[in-house]
């Protein structure tokens, strides 16, 4: 009958369904972990980790003096039945790689399994939801990884799944999304960027190719944040007076970042260089003069907004001796 049709769909939704709980569980404990031991600049804080390890190590004791307990009184079996069910899945939080690693690659078998049923045809914003997770249990993964090449291999992982999403996507009809993924992308592309510039730090003399590679990385964050900033001019392509309070976070950071980006552009060329400069200080007074008129918008951005007013201050004087150092040579 039809009814006895619907019931392996049914059971697939549900499925489907249920493995989005796993992923979102796998994501929190991941994310949670991270929030409780990064510094202010969102790299793990050794001393952190260490206290929670000792604290770790404090409730491990005491649930395994309850367990001698429920030996004594002969429930025993039930605790280590319970348990054997619980410990498919972690409930503490992982403190390094490798508990980390084991949590992601739970996460990920059920964002595999869940996309068997939420394809992109038909399923349209809860295939993209489940791929957006996806891509958010690599970036809390390169929390935790110390080999900065191989966080940078996980943040391509990202941009490679999320790209294809914006080719897909209508966005006079998933405007919200596709900002949240262009947005998305500009962060990977921008991290990687910070990576590859620290790689390049360590080395006495970085060749072309790796300043080709930091610089490539640089254009395509700026070309997603540029999208994302585009995104929320009107009809007539004009930038809002009034940022809405639900996209304002994102749009101070975007335009943060893309002055950050023109200042790290690297070039021979000392026109081209006092260009990105002006361009850089450009979208740092845009944040401080947006500030000034809406002073509610600064608590949204406490710590960028401290950054945009020194660099504001700091780069004209450095313009003008470059301007200086130009007219001599």
């Amino acid at each position: 009958t039809e009814a006895e049709g619907d019931v392996p769909e049914l059971y697939h939704q549900r499925k489907g369904e249920i493995a989005r709980c796993w992923i979102k569980y796998c994501l929190t404990l991941m994310q949670n972990a991270q929030l409780s031991m990064q510094d202010n600049i969102g790299e793990l804080d050794l001393d952190k980790q260490s206290e929670l390890r000792a604290l770790r190590k404090k409730e491990l004791d005491e649930e395994e003096s309850v367990r001698k307990k429920a030996v004594q009184f002969g429930t025993g079996e039930l605790c280590d039945a319970i348990s054997a069910v619980e410990e498919k899945v972690s409930y503490l939080r992982p403190l390094d790689f490798e508990e980390a690693r084991e949590l992601f690659l739970t996460g990920q078998h059920y964002v595999f399994e869940a996309k068997e049923f939420f394809q992109i045809d038909g399923y349209v914003t809860d295939h993209i939801e489940v791929v957006q997770d996806h891509s958010a249990l690599f970036k809390v993964l390169a929390f935790f990884e110390t080999d900065m090449e191989r966080r940078c291999k996980m943040h391509k992982r990202r941009i490679a799944m999320l790209e294809p999403l914006i080719v897909d996507l209508n966005p006079q009809y998933y405007l919200l999304v596709n900002r949240q993924i262009q947005f998305e992308i500009a962060h990977a592309y921008y991290d990687m960027m910070d990576l590859k510039v620290a790689i390049a730090d360590k080395l006495r003399d970085p060749d072309s190719h790796i300043v080709k590679k930091i610089n490539n990385l640089n254009k395509s964050a700026l070309k997603y944040y540029q999208l994302f900033l585009d995104s929320l001019r009107d009809p007539n392509k004009v930038f809002p007076e009034h940022i809405g309070e639900d996209v304002l976070r994102p749009a101070m950071l975007a335009k943060f970042r893309v002055a950050r980006l023109y200042g790290k552009i690297i070039t021979a060329d000392p026109k081209k260089e006092l260009e990105n400069l002006a361009t850089s200080l450009e979208h740092y007074k845009f944040i401080v003069d947006y500030c000034e008129r809406h002073p509610e918008a600064a608590q949204e951005i406490e710590v960028e907004l401290e950054l945009s007013k020194e660099m504001v201050s700091l780069l004209p004087t450095k313009m003008e001796r470059f301007r200086t150092k130009m007219a001599l040579t």
